[in-house]
């Protein structure tokens, strides 16, 4: 017979291929229909916009997981993504069309409609591109709010249904899945693992991806079945799975009637399983067109964007998504072999990972998974065996290697690639030469990048992920580095996620360019700031992303904001963003003299409100306000260095917070935390002389203070986890708060406890026993100097006292390394017969 004559002999006029979206088996099928039939048209389920960007899929470049991307022109943020893989079955049946010269139409309800038609239904189509709802292939198509099924259907669609059999008038409507009914039918109760076996495990034996039927098998034969089973589904469920189905059906029947007029009936169609009945249907072109009368529309653009394997996986809310993608990946593309081509795959990602893999756990993993293929009654070993075998060859009965499996090899980690000459925003196009001047390639695996700013290229980079992250585009996280915390180091934490793309275009409103765009936003939101932080952050961020034209004006708005504000909070809050933006601006190479104009003056209106701001506060007030007592001072120190030419003006300004920490740290109408905070950073900036220190705790710890003051003031002195250091090598303040705890009242002890814990806590563990120690022991005695009469402080826990001649003995060493003799600052050698008293080589 002849292959139109085995065409007809089935169908009769068009050949209606019903397939699962993202399924290998399904693809194979297509691919063998299409050669069997050799149509003059090919009709896939799609928008129709997307016409004209079908040759793109048969040019180089093109690399799938790919997407069609429908975006309403004049509010990109409602879009929508149609997906594509190397094993769906829309992706072959397209690149086969253009193989053979053969035209390619999408017959779907048009984007315009379905995407205007989003705002009638409250539906959330423009949220798609964060969270795709359930549907087949078509994310736009159902309500995003609606909840996805278990399973997929036969096109990996949810459908909403009527439950059969019920003889109540309302017959509720339930969300069925065609799959899992097939399944149930056949005796399965796994309905993924009934479609494997019946459709992409078939002919995957020991042929692997030929799968395309042997010499004379009719390739038509399983759409047939499929289409008869899909029939008496609708029949029992009911037709309108959903409420767009009649009428996305309606528009694919007058396009393939339009199709049958234009190139005939020779014509194939690959859609969704689930409307093959629809399709098959007679009904009136009138009857059509009236389902389709009267529906909105928008003015939508299309393009091809990346896709990646883990947006088709079904775990990341995409509801026609699959759980395997990279395992269908492997099934379609796998020559010959299947098993053994991927436990070698998990051999090489194992030993990769430092695993003892051998070739000879392969070959028994191999035995294994195919021996429980057979126990298990299927035609191939599946993801179950193959997990199974892993576990006991190689795993060593464990589970340790099945989240790296999966993730890598199981979903996979494949980011598309689309060709530069696609329909494009002009930002979209920027962003792309970017990426290539700077060499930072968009990648799907998460990973980190370490940008030294003091190099051309990693500068670029850092004001590129700057600008993009102003825009709302996160291709990148800054995270805290583990190297060098200076100025000059970056790490940035990058992934490209599909999104990304329509946050580009909801993006191109701002301009056509990444600099451009970035100003503008900028401009933008210093104009719609709220607070003062707010705008404080935003100068901070133009900064970062070299925006000078946009700094200007953040600089004009946040000195207004300053002079209004008068709450000391707000002020201490801005400070330190202000006074990192200064610093940034000196390893960028930016002239930073505005901001720190800016800056000091904040840093003065601080310094006049925060002692009265202090008064009163009870003890969330308290804490809060120690965080900005802790910020004003980190920035102060930052601000006020004395460095170059700024010599002069950076010491006055230290000296005058000194004088405000002085007046917190002595006011008694000031709660007990915050004095002692502020007395803390005195004795660590060197501020409180002999003996400060040991007067100010005895004050805050004396028999007239309240327990719970007193606790407050030990919090704020020793809080923060390096405060127990000070304790270890200062006897004379372990010595008090001994003293205080000791002299604590029964009644009060308890009230005072949970403070105390929480400030202990903080320490760590070997600081925490060290201080047990030192109190169980008790004071020490202090040994004499060798020299007279006058003891010798010793260092509490830590021997008797220094022993200054052999401390002598490694001042040249020491001060080699140092570099001090290099520099001129004392060349003399050690004398041993004299103890040292510095690391000049002094001598008493």
């Amino acid at each position: 017979m002849s292959e139109r004559g085995e065409r007809t002999a089935h169908s009769g006029g068009p050949v209606l291929l019903g397939v699962r979206h993202h399924g290998p088996g399904s693809a194979r099928a297509v691919r063998a229909a299409l050669e069997q039939c050799t149509p003059s048209a090919v009709l896939i389920e799609g928008p129709p916009e997307a016409d004209e960007l079908v040759p793109l899929a048969a040019q180089e470049g093109m690399r799938p997981p790919v997407a069609l991307l429908a975006h309403a022109q004049d509010d990109p943020g409602r879009a929508a993504f149609w997906p594509l893989a190397e094993f769906s079955p829309e992706w072959v049946a397209m690149r086969w069309a253009l193989a053979h010269d053969v035209p390619v139409r999408f017959i779907d309800l048009p984007a315009a409609h379905s995407l205007a038609w989003g705002d009638d239904e409250a539906t959330a189509d423009g949220e798609t591109a964060d969270e795709p709802p359930a549907d087949a292939g078509t994310e736009n198509e159902a309500p995003a709010n609606e909840a996805p099924a278990n399973e997929a259907t036969a096109n990996g669609a949810k459908r909403d249904g009527e439950t059969g059999g019920q003889e109540d008038a309302s017959r509720a409507e339930v969300r069925i899945d065609p799959i899992g009914v097939l399944a149930g039918a056949a005796g399965y109760d796994d309905a993924e693992r009934w479609w494997e076996d019946v459709i992409e495990h078939r002919g995957s034996g020991g042929g692997g991806g030929r799968g395309d039927g042997g010499a004379g098998a009719d390739a038509l034969a399983p759409f047939a079945a499929l289409a008869e089973a899909m029939g008496a589904l609708r029949e029992t469920y009911g037709d309108g799975g959903h409420d767009r189905d009649p009428v996305r059906e309606a528009h694919m029947r007058l396009r393939l009637r339009a199709a049958r007029r234009e190139f005939g009936d020779d014509v194939a169609v690959v859609c969704g399983a689930w409307h093959l009945p629809a399709l098959a249907q007679r009904t009136t072109m009138t009857a059509d067109r009236q389902l389709l009368k009267g529906l909105p529309k928008v003015k939508t653009a299309v393009t091809w964007v990346p896709w990646t394997h883990q947006r088709l996986s079904r775990r990341s809310g995409y509801g026609a998504g699959i759980a395997s993608p990279g395992w269908y990946g492997h099934l379609f593309s796998a020559p010959d072999r299947p098993v053994e081509r991927w436990l070698t795959k998990v051999a090489g990602l194992l030993r990769a990972e430092d695993y003892a893999v051998s070739s000879a756990h392969v070959i028994e993993a191999v035995r294994l998974a195919e021996g429980l293929a057979t126990v298990r009654g299927r035609p191939l070993a599946g993801l179950t065996e193959l997990d199974d075998a892993v576990r006991a060859v190689m795993g060593d009965g464990t589970d340790a290697p099945s989240s790296l499996i999966h993730d890598r090899l199981v979903v996979g980690e494949v980011l598309g690639e689309v060709r530069e000459d696609a329909p494009a925003v002009p930002l979209q196009r920027d962003i792309a030469r970017s990426q290539r001047t700077l060499r930072l390639k968009p990648e799907a695996l998460e990973r980190e990048l370490e940008l030294d700013l003091r190099k051309e290229t990693d500068a670029g980079r850092s004001r590129l992920l700057h600008r993009l992250r102003l825009l709302g585009i996160p291709w990148g996280e800054p995270t805290r580095s583990r190297g060098s915390t200076g100025t000059f180091r970056e790490t940035w934490r990058l992934r490209w996620e599909p999104e990304l793309s329509v946050r580009v275009a909801e993006a191109g409103i701002w301009g056509t360019t990444v600099l451009a765009a970035a100003t503008a936003k900028a401009v933008s939101e210093a104009a719609g700031a709220g607070g003062l932080a707010e705008v404080t952050a935003l100068a901070e961020r133009c900064l970062l992303a070299g925006l000078p034209d946009a700094l200007p004006v953040v600089m004009r708005t946040l000195s207004d904001r300053a002079a209004l504000d008068a709450d000391v909070g707000h002020l201490a809050q801005a400070l330190p963003a202000l006074v990192r933006s200064v610093r940034y601006g000196d390893v960028r190479g930016t002239d930073a003299a505005a901001l720190r104009e800016v800056a000091t003056g904040l840093a003065e209106r601080v310094f006049v409100g925060l002692p009265p701001a202090c008064l009163g506060l009870d003890a969330d007030g308290a804490a809060e306000m120690r965080g900005h007592l802790d910020a004003t001072h980190q920035a102060v120190g930052l601000l006020g260095r004395p460095e170059g030419e700024r010599r002069s003006e950076g010491q006055p300004l230290r000296a005058r917070w000194a004088g405000v920490l002085r007046a917190v740290s002595e006011r008694e109408s000031v709660p007990g935390l915050l004095r002692g905070r502020a007395t803390r950073l005195l004795l660590d900036d060197g501020e409180l002389g002999d003996g400060g220190a040991e007067r100010l705790m005895g004050l805050a710890l004396s028999p007239g203070t309240p327990p719970s003051d007193a606790a407050g003031w030990i919090e704020g002195f020793v809080g923060g986890g390096d405060g127990g250091m000070l304790l270890v090598h200062d006897a004379r303040l372990l010595a008090l708060v001994d003293g205080w705890l000791t002299g604590v009242p029964d009644a009060a002890f308890t009230d005072v406890l949970p403070l105390l814990r929480r400030t202990f806590a903080e320490f760590e563990t070997g600081v925490r026993r060290t201080l047990g120690e030192l109190v169980r022991r008790g004071p020490a005695t202090a040994p004499r100097h060798p020299a007279g009469d006058a003891p010798e402080a010793a260092a509490p826990g830590f021997g008797p006292g220094l022993d200054r001649d052999r401390a002598a003995a490694v001042l040249p060493t020491l001060r080699m390394l140092l570099g001090i003799g290099q520099h001129g600052f004392g060349d003399e050698q050690p004398d041993p017969s004299r103890p040292a008293d510095d690391l000049t080589g002094a001598r008493t």
